[in-house]
């Protein structure tokens, strides 16, 4: 394929993941609005929540058997289309029960794409022979930071039904001018992509091994998500409650973590290719466990804050390896066993932080962001070999320089 047709490609796909990161964050911040308008309470809102993990964690599972039989390309748009009409759908909910409804279609959607451009992403990094990912991963956390920030603004001026519908034009518009460009290109096959052999018996335990690898980054996908989900939910409270920090200053705990993470996947690609995948995740394991140790145990505001920081920094690189690596071994199959596990991560992550606070305290039950950090830096020593791409299995895609 040529140069400038893959450029188009990584534009097109890069605007995929800003929209998906813009159009959640969108709806995010209108949820207290969505409460109020559906009189749950906080328990029967957090019930109707679960819609868009349960849409998600069952669309991912289910994504990557539609990409291997229609193409990643037309199944990211399809998704987008359905990703930008139902954010629409919330505030025509008048019940928790309808408003779970409409959500787990929602989360259907947000599950789907988020493996469908995965998959499309590791096919075009692979082409490039350039590890690229994390330029994806940065404009969803850039997309997701702009529809949060806006969204702010505007939520005192604009109804949640004008604001969510707003976001369903620009989610049409993005796909139909983004989409163009996937739709017209199938997704690149790297010219030295090895091909399967033949030999019997010999398939079967290649397979197996990949499947266990997949899982194996599945793993560092799950740890890396457990601590942005854990930040997100738990990190303002942790700064107000117990180093007395004001309203303020707390919520720009989270911000300092956010805006470390994007700029470390924007510095992604420079990193990977001077380090290489393995040094990546080892050394972003640790520099996380570090900072989140800092970040949960520190006696004042502004030692908590540089850790918040260090851990979005060292977090930032080793979901987008994990997820390119499953796909590199398994394709789009990969990239949905990664995604799952990695969305499974955020999902766990809020609820086993409050029980451990319960049990413990908070800032013991966040040390565990830095336990699973490590873990993660871990499993990059184990797996350096197959970090690198040395891995002896047909069609494992290793043309991406580690």
């Amino acid at each position: 394929m040529p140069g400038n047709a893959l450029t188009r490609l990584r534009i097109a796909i890069t605007a995929f993941f800003a929209l998906d990161g813009f159009v959640f964050a969108g709806w995010v911040v209108r949820i207290p609005d969505i409460k109020h308008q559906t009189h749950a309470s906080a328990g029967t809102l957090g019930l109707a929540l679960l819609g868009v993990s349960a849409g998600a964690v069952v669309t991912m599972t289910l994504t990557g058997r539609m990409c291997r039989r229609f193409g990643s390309h037309q199944v990211t748009v399809v998704c987008a289309v359905l990703l930008s009409l139902s954010v629409a759908l919330p505030p025509l909910a008048h019940s928790a029960v309808a408003l779970g409804a409409v959500l787990l279609l929602f989360g259907a959607a947000y599950g789907g794409i988020n493996v469908a451009f995965n998959s499309a992403a590791v096919d075009l990094v692979a082409a490039l022979g350039r590890p690229v990912m994390p330029s994806f991963h940065a404009a969803f956390s850039l997309g997701g930071m702009i529809g949060a920030g806006l969204g702010g603004l505007i939520a005192g001026t604009l109804s949640p039904t004008r604001h969510l519908l707003g976001l369903t034009l620009v989610g049409l518009l993005v796909t139909v001018v983004a989409g163009r460009a996937l739709l017209r290109h199938e997704p690149p096959v790297p010219p030295d992509r090895p091909r399967p052999r033949p030999e019997t018996g010999a398939p079967r335990r290649r397979d197996t091994r990949a499947r266990g690898l997949v899982v194996v980054f599945g793993l560092i996908a799950l740890c890396t998500a457990y601590g942005e989900g854990a930040m997100a939910d738990w990190g303002a409270l942790h700064l107000q409650q117990d180093l007395a920090a004001s309203s303020g200053t707390a919520a720009a705990g989270y911000s300092c973590f956010a805006l470390a993470m994007t700029v470390g996947r924007l510095s992604g690609t420079a990193l990977l290719e001077r380090l290489g995948r393995a040094r990546t995740v080892i050394a972003g394991g640790t520099t996380a466990a570090a900072g989140m140790l800092l970040g949960s145990l520190a006696p004042s505001v502004w030692a908590a804050l540089i850790g918040f920081a260090v851990t979005g920094l060292g977090l930032a690189n080793l979901f987008p390896v994990a997820v390119e690596r499953a796909g590199a071994l398994a394709g789009p199959s990969g990239v949905a066993v990664a995604s799952t596990l990695g969305y499974g991560g955020m999902l766990l992550g809020p609820p086993t932080i409050g029980f451990m606070a319960e049990w413990f305290s908070l800032p013991a039950a966040l040390s565990s962001v830095a336990a699973l950090a490590a873990v993660a830096a871990a499993i990059g020593v184990t797996t350096r070999g197959v970090l690198r791409g040395d891995t002896g299995l047909p069609g494992a895609r290793s043309s991406v320089r580690p």
